[in-house]
């Protein structure tokens, strides 16, 4: 009954029973991808702040670097979500850092951590992963958590699911709404002026003291220890580079 419960069906009542009355929730069976649909109603200017999509399953989910996003029906929670920050938008990039250090913090039981920027592992396998893009004066975030995944329906080697890690007791009505009730409050409180959010997400990630490897987008690598996180996001290595975009490798 517990594994069952993690691939119930998604509930628009249940969910915004759950939530503040900042978020409008809507569900949807399927649909390409949840980010596209909602980053398609923010450029026609049909959105607003708290609007969320979720869907039991993507045709054509993505995610960072133009990567792609795939799991069977209700085995992962997928949702997307607008949000029109009053902080300036040299500051946006802490936003998806926000969202990851959510995550984690609902999922701290199974020792989740965040790898930077903002994919959450749990025992250095990746559990979870968001973008976040601008469009126009708001921000569409988007996450993908794998939750009833079995070993053979993992998309790499190097994932894993709520279900693997032994969860049993939580469904995604209510993982969706704990996690956007989390964002609400470190984002309303940063977008507010307050900075503690840096301290909260150097306690949550896992990359920080490490010795990492950056593949950046114009196929560069670069090797050092990761030292700490600046005011504006990005990862500061030993050598003194701020890296702003780029995949990370934690080193062994």
């Amino acid at each position: 009954m517990g594994k069952q419960m993690l691939r119930a069906a998604l509930d628009k009542s249940v969910i915004n029973s759950l939530t503040t009355q900042y978020w409008r929730v809507s569900v949807v069976d399927v649909t390409t991808s949840t980010q596209t649909a909602l980053a398609t109603r923010a450029i026609a200017g049909k959105v607003k702040p708290g609007d969320v999509i979720t869907a039991n399953f993507q045709r054509a989910g993505r995610g960072r670097m133009s990567r792609t996003f795939e799991a069977p029906k209700n085995s992962a929670l997928l949702f997307s979500f607008y949000l029109k920050p009053q902080r300036k938008k040299e500051d946006w990039g802490w936003i998806s850092l926000i969202a990851g250090a959510s995550v984690a913090q609902v999922l701290k039981k199974y020792n989740a951590t965040v790898k930077w920027p903002n994919d959450i592992l749990i025992k250095e396998k990746k559990v979870s992963g968001l973008i976040s893009e601008i469009h126009g004066e708001g921000v569409v975030v988007g996450i993908g958590i794998n939750v009833g995944m079995t070993i053979g329906e993992l998309p790499v080697p190097t994932a894993t699911s709520l279900a693997i890690e032994g969860a049993t007791n939580i469904d995604r009505n209510h993982l969706l709404a704990n996690v956007l009730n989390e964002f609400e409050s470190i984002f309303t409180s940063w977008d507010l002026g307050d900075e503690s959010i840096t301290g909260l997400y150097a306690s949550l990630c896992s990359t920080l003291g490490t010795k990492v490897q950056i593949h950046y987008p114009n196929d560069l690598i670069e090797k050092g220890i990761a030292m700490c996180i600046s005011a504006r996001g990005e990862l500061i290595l030993d050598s003194g580079t701020h890296v702003q975009a780029g995949d990370v490798v934690h080193l062994r």
